[in-house]
């Protein structure tokens, strides 16, 4: 009884179509992720003319400290 599998076929046909099938899924991820980039930096490009600074409420916030030696 051998079941050591030296004398069956090789499947390359598997492996390659794998390696298409990973290569598709990474293209596809890598336009998704670039499309994702776009609208980010179209977002921070429109929000960024209509913002305004933040007022200062408590302008002495800070000013004094107490330490102690």
């Amino acid at each position: 009884m051998n079941i050591s599998g030296g004398n069956l076929p090789a499947m390359t046909g598997a492996g390659e179509s794998a390696e298409v099938y990973s290569a598709a899924l990474a293209k596809k991820q890598q336009k998704a992720d670039g499309a994702a980039a776009l609208a980010l930096i179209e977002g921070a490009a429109n929000t960024s003319v209509a913002q305004t600074p933040a007022k200062s409420v408590t302008a002495t916030l800070g000013n004094n400290v107490n330490v102690y030696v």
